[in-house]
């Protein structure tokens, strides 16, 4: 059996009301030359059944792959999920989420062009309980060298990434240890090292508003953003401007969370956001030498 160039992986947990509209976004793309990973983490709902009947009727090619591990999250499911495939570059796909027909072929149109480029996402549609809206001005996408930019908020999709498989092994894979922002995560690792592309129009329709959402259930998810920094900062790939502007941001988000856990008596990670906090501090008031570890 020959490989397929691209290897498209949706994790899922308990989405069988919504799984079909991802897949079926997948199956529908102009481009075919694809294998589907479906991984589901832990489901204990219909979703087995909706994808297998689904297979039999609408995959003639084979092209579905479907494997069921416990529940260990998204980011072992997506890890899971590259590791079984084998195509040379990989695609991601939320299952809430949904694919616009030319997804697919306008990426690898657009690395065909850019050979250099090792990972390019796209602009989205935004639909929030039902209805579609307008992305504020702080969410806008972009390619080129956005690091920076990446250090407030997530400004890359799961849902709009196409990326080199061995690019995402160098950076490691989706921590595992990250409840949440894992994506935030792992595109600082790239974007701190290697420029990303973009298509400037809609690729994906990108659902919210759900219950099921991970991003409503966490308390304070700038803890696991200044954690990604923090660690970024020491990994010794930055440059002086860029070291600086993670402490920056690194205090911003830290002096307001400190706050936070202060205000509502939330005390579980106070000391470790602290020392990060003052490791910044330390980052900013020194020309950028990065202080070890226990300091």
């Amino acid at each position: 059996m020959n490989k397929s160039q691209v290897s498209v992986i949706i994790p899922t947990h308990n989405r069988s009301e919504l799984i079909l509209r991802a897949v079926d976004s997948v199956m529908k793309q102009t481009f075919s030359d694809f294998d589907l990973w479906i991984v589901d983490d832990g489901s204990t709902d219909e979703t087995e059944e909706k994808i297998k009947q689904y297979g039999k009727t609408h995959d003639p090619e084979n092209k579905i792959n479907y494997l069921k591990t416990d529940n260990n999250g998204v980011s072992s499911a997506r890890n899971f999920g590259v590791k079984k495939s084998d195509g040379r570059l990989v695609a991601f796909l939320d299952s809430d989420d949904e694919w616009l027909p030319e997804k697919l072929q306008k990426q690898i149109n657009y690395l065909e062009k850019n050979s250099y480029i090792r990972l390019v996402h796209g602009d989205e549609i935004w639909i929030r309980n039902g209805k579609r809206v307008n992305p504020r001005n702080i969410h806008k996408k972009s390619g080129g060298n956005i690091f920076k930019s990446c250090l407030k908020l997530c400004l890359i999709s799961p849902s709009a990434v196409m990326m080199e498989r061995n690019l995402i092994i160098e950076m490691g894979g989706w921590d595992e240890e990250f409840v949440v922002c894992e994506d935030y995560d792992l595109w600082l690792k790239v974007t701190s090292m290697h420029e990303v592309g973009f298509i400037n129009e809609p690729i994906i329709n990108k659902y919210g508003g759900h219950e099921d959402q991970l991003s409503r259930k966490y308390f304070a998810m700038d803890y696991w953003r200044i954690k990604s920094m923090d660690r970024i900062s020491r990994a010794g790939n930055l440059e002086d401007g860029d070291i600086l502007a993670v402490a920056d941001e690194i205090i911003r988000k830290g002096v307001i969370l400190l706050s936070g856990y202060e205000k509502h008596k939330n005390f579980v990670h106070y000391d470790e956001v602290k020392r990060i906090v003052e490791r910044a501090h330390g980052m900013a008031d020194s020309d950028c030498r990065i202080l070890p570890e226990n300091q």
